[in-house]
């Protein structure tokens, strides 16, 4: 069975009609409908029911979701090799990070080597999931766990430290919080789901009770776009909330939470130009990342 015909099936798990999957690869609806014809012939059975809420997979086409993902992963990782040159810095390379750091911090460390490498193409991958590196989904990833895996190539950056923030205008209307308790008596920006990754964090707290959160989102772009906004006080990476001329920092070391910092690439391409330009310019400008400090003169 052609690979053609799993991209189509992933295509339809994702946008569950065969219109919608022939807008994403370029394809006629007829062409879609073809592809999955073939499939349920191979498979023996039906992949997708008809329903008023579009197509709906079976579970035989659940279990196929992984697998076909599996092949997709390959694919790109093959493309992505195909494309290199063994002599020059050239081809795609695909990195994993979250969202915060992917659109935040990696811009400003890319654009450098995009302008010293012009031959090199760079793919983002945002998302918050650890994407695996020993199936090739991405070459390179910025992680916030360290990786335990074997055949893997880690670099320990270090670590982010997590601050408290405001707008100046916020700070002055209701004043500095003195102590981690006294954010419960200004307006805060927090999650929306108390989430697991959440209440490890939370831990660090001890017994703290938290504040009933006046903005509230499970994201956390949406919530550092709250604090730049002035809808509260809230908690950032604080190399972010220190570069960022409109904050100030308050709570200046009572805030007891950090995330590790690591960039993971598969032992494999250790000898791979394009890979290793690009993994060396990633711990290169997150180490810089870190460094920044400029704390408010006050000391709030």
């Amino acid at each position: 069975m052609s690979w053609d015909h799993y991209r189509t099936l992933l295509a339809v798990l994702d946008t569950g009609t065969l219109s919608g999957a022939a807008r994403r690869l370029g394809l006629t609806q007829p062409t879609v409908g073809r592809h999955i014809e073939a499939l349920e012939t191979e498979a023996g059975q039906q992949l997708f029911t008809r329903s008023q809420r579009g197509l709906e997979p079976t579970d035989t086409a659940r279990a196929m979701r992984h697998l076909a993902e599996a092949m997709a992963a390959s694919a790109d990782a093959i493309r992505r090799t195909a494309s290199e040159s063994r002599s020059a810095v050239a081809g795609s390379v695909r990195i994993s990070a979250s969202d915060v750091i992917a659109i935040e911090v990696l811009p400003e460390i890319l654009a450098p080597l995009m302008a010293a490498h012009p031959a090199l193409d760079i793919e983002v991958s945002v998302s918050d999931a650890v994407e695996d590196i020993l199936a090739r989904k991405a070459d390179i990833a910025v992680r916030m766990v360290e990786p335990t895996q074997d055949a893997l190539l880690v670099r320990s950056i270090g670590v982010i430290p997590i601050g408290c923030f405001a707008r100046r205008e916020v700070i002055e209307r209701h004043g500095a919080p003195a102590k981690l308790a006294d954010v419960a008596d200004v307006p805060t920006i927090g999650f929306d789901h108390e989430l697991v990754y959440i209440r490890e964090a939370l831990s660090a707290f001890g017994d703290m009770t938290l504040p009933d959160f006046d903005f509230r989102s499970d994201s956390n772009l949406a919530q550092l776009a709250a604090i730049r906004a002035g809808c509260g006080f809230g908690f950032c990476q604080a190399p972010i909330g220190r570069r960022d001329p409109r904050l100030d920092e308050v709570l200046v070391g009572q805030v007891p939470l950090s995330l590790p910092l690591f960039v993971v690439m598969h032992e494999d391409l250790r000898h791979s130009p394009r890979c290793r330009v690009t993994f060396d310019a990633l711990a290169n400008g997150l180490k810089a990342y870190l460094a920044w400090d400029q704390r408010p003169s006050d000391g709030r």
